[in-house]
């Protein structure tokens, strides 16, 4: 990505203080030393700069507190540290946030999609379909979710050419945004590619999300709210799996492409809630002393659906697998364990969540 071979490529990461983030620049930063990261984040809520502990003193790291929707800094950022490649996560993302507050969703994952392409396109390009010199390769990914296709029946999977048919304020923010991506592509020239992934889960994951928010309520002897009557279906991928996914996209993906990264492993709400109170049942059964219970799954409590809750969701990966060779590591069972182990491990008392 650049000519000068005596210093790292500097990678802009935005949203890396977040779930995915987190884990994909520790990762990222110990299989590239040919590169070095500057992570911007605006530190929402939903950031946590403690995630990022493992490369806090790694001079190929630096954190910037910032907003992708703040054109100067952007540009500051990119003359400053010559940025040749975006990995852009940043977005929000809980659907039951967009639905009770949806102007944030449409100012950060468009609006900042919007304003962080742009700039890039402006320093790596002298014009459309020409790329300024030495600037050729560089290359901006668009990281996005399986929500933008809509809602499956039982049978069928998500592929790349699958028609988007959002069906919420989160959904519809990230098809508009994907879609702004494809258009830099086909009027520019612009060196892009997006990938679509299905529901994460593993270490470092907010507690908003339906795993860490079982792990807390069993934990806490509380009741652990499932949505309607637990059946939704989602296909889950293990977080590192994301990880190297991305990696493959970012550095081989072929240019103007999209891929869907899935971890074909379907599961039932309901299915994710009892499998995780079981482990606990194992791992920590003396939480449960003095109280009424003998099991966590005893915990598990129906409550009112959410508007607009789409049934099932599942990633056809085949692309990814043929084109660069990817395949997911692990499958549900084996990255559950891991991930309640590293939430009773990490964060016992449960402080975290």
């Amino acid at each position: 990505m650049n000519g000068d071979k005596t210093r790292p490529v500097s990678i802009l990461v935005t949203g890396g203080a977040g779930f995915i983030g987190s884990n994909f620049i520790p990762y990222y930063i110990n299989k590239h030393p040919e590169h070095c990261i500057i992570n911007l984040d605006i530190l929402s809520y939903a950031g946590n700069l403690d995630n990022l502990c493992e490369v806090a003193g790694d001079q190929r790291y630096k954190f910037i507190r910032g907003d992708i929707g703040n054109r100067e800094l952007l540009e500051h950022l990119f003359a400053e540290y010559d940025i040749r490649g975006v990995i852009h996560f940043a977005a929000e993302s809980h659907v039951d946030n967009s639905i009770s507050g949806p102007d944030i969703f449409i100012r950060t994952n468009i609006n900042g999609t919007f304003t962080l392409l742009d700039v890039a396109r402006k320093y790596w390009m002298d014009a459309p379909h020409q790329c300024k010199l030495g600037y050729e390769t560089c290359r901006f990914h668009h990281i996005s979710t399986d929500e933008v296709y809509g809602s499956l029946e039982e049978t069928g999977l998500f592929t790349e050419e699958t028609p988007y048919a959002p069906n919420s304020p989160y959904s519809a923010s990230k098809a508009s945004s994907d879609l702004i991506v494809r258009s830099y592509f086909h009027t520019y020239g612009m060196n892009v590619v997006t990938s679509n992934c299905s529901n994460n889960y593993g270490p470092k994951q907010h507690n908003e999300k339906l795993i860490p928010t079982i792990i807390r309520k069993a934990m806490a002897l509380e009741p652990v709210p499932i949505y309607g009557d637990g059946r939704n279906i989602r296909d889950w991928l293990y977080v590192l799996d994301h990880c190297k996914g991305i990696d493959l996209v970012f550095n081989h993906g072929k240019s103007g492409e999209s891929y869907n990264i899935g971890g074909n492993n379907e599961r039932e709400n309901l299915y994710i809630a009892r499998i995780i109170c079981k482990i606990i049942d194992e791992l920590a059964p003396e939480n449960k002393n003095g109280s009424q219970i003998s099991s966590y799954t005893e915990l598990i409590t129906f409550v009112t659906d959410r508007p607009g809750h789409d049934r099932r969701y599942a990633i056809d990966a085949s692309k990814i697998e043929k084109e660069l060779g990817w395949k997911a590591e692990e499958d549900f069972e084996s990255g559950i364990l891991k991930t309640v182990q590293w939430y009773l491990r990490d964060y016992k008392p449960l402080n975290y969540l």
